[in-house]
């Protein structure tokens, strides 16, 4: 017997057993027994709001739930996965088919196609009797998740450790407020750096060549312009505030001279803070070993 014809068959049992309970409160009602043959009466038959009102009796509240569990069982196989996926991810705990079907009303064993999706579903390891819930990375805590992150020098996407366990974003703000990871985001997503300085980045020599070559010119008008003509927005507007401050009356110095101010020669004098380019401080070398 389907379950819809369950449903049908309670509900009309429902209603035969009210109508009788209110002829009998009825018959109660107008022939009230005496004391000598009065008999000891259900508490349900004898409550006085059931004789007085003589409406409806209301027997189980259990109709919605047979409703609900109807509904979920006839939604397509995407609805019902997601249920379970949900279970899953929410207890984080092994289910075996007849447990999800106690817990959420899906009936993996009656649906082989929900049961065949869920063997399949990447989010969903299946070891031959219990399903659980499969992360992305294989993380439990603060310790393994720095530990993950680490072997990510070029970076981890945020989206991809957020369903690694429960309390995973907290313990990924407390490690970027100890400084054991940077938090970057870009227009599209969140990234999460290890905060490493011992990580070998190698950069060639021709990229600092082409660094060292670039000429950054003086005006800040002529920077914003070639900004905007790669593409980018710059951070400042030069030319709205100078606006704003000749409109101010501020006076506008600017020096007339444009020409290109001559690189200091480095001495040996010269307190060097590049250590780690040596190839800058060559003429201090030289000079030094002619002395």
């Amino acid at each position: 017997m389907s379950l819809n014809e369950q449903l049908n068959n309670f509900k009309k049992q429902q209603v035969k057993c009210q109508s009788t309970l209110s002829s009998i409160a009825s018959s109660r009602a107008a022939h009230p027994p005496s004391s000598s043959s009065r008999r000891p009466v259900p508490a349900a038959i004898s409550q006085k709001p059931l004789a007085a009102a003589g409406g409806p009796v209301k027997f189980s509240s259990d109709t919605e739930r047979l409703q609900l569990i109807n509904s979920i069982r006839k939604a397509p196989v995407g609805a019902q996965m997601k249920r379970v996926i949900d279970l899953l991810m929410k207890t984080r705990e092994a289910f075996t088919p007849e447990q999800i079907n106690e817990a959420c009303y899906v009936d993996m064993l009656a649906n082989k196609a929900v049961f065949d999706s869920m063997r399949k579903n990447p989010k969903a390891h299946y070891d031959g009797r219990r399903f659980s819930y499969k992360a992305e990375h294989n993380v439990k805590d603060k310790k393994q998740l720095l530990s993950l992150i680490n072997k990510y020098p070029d970076g981890i996407a945020v989206i991809d450790l957020k369903d690694a366990y429960p309390n995973v974003m907290e313990d990924l703000q407390a490690l970027k407020a100890s400084e054991d990871i940077w938090l970057l985001s870009n227009s599209q997503e969140e990234i999460a750096y290890p905060n490493d300085f011992k990580c070998d980045i190698k950069v060639d020599d021709d990229f600092k060549a082409l660094f060292r070559d670039i000429e950054v010119p003086e005006d800040m008008l002529e920077v914003e312009k070639e900004l905007r003509k790669n593409g980018l927005k710059p951070a400042t507007d030069t030319a709205a505030r100078r606006a704003a401050d000749q409109k101010h009356g501020v006076l506008m110095t600017k020096s007339k001279d444009k020409k290109k101010k001559k690189k200091q020669e480095i001495s040996k004098r010269t307190k060097l803070t590049n250590a780690h380019m040596p190839e800058l401080f060559q003429s201090i070398n030289a000079s030094s070993s002619r002395n």
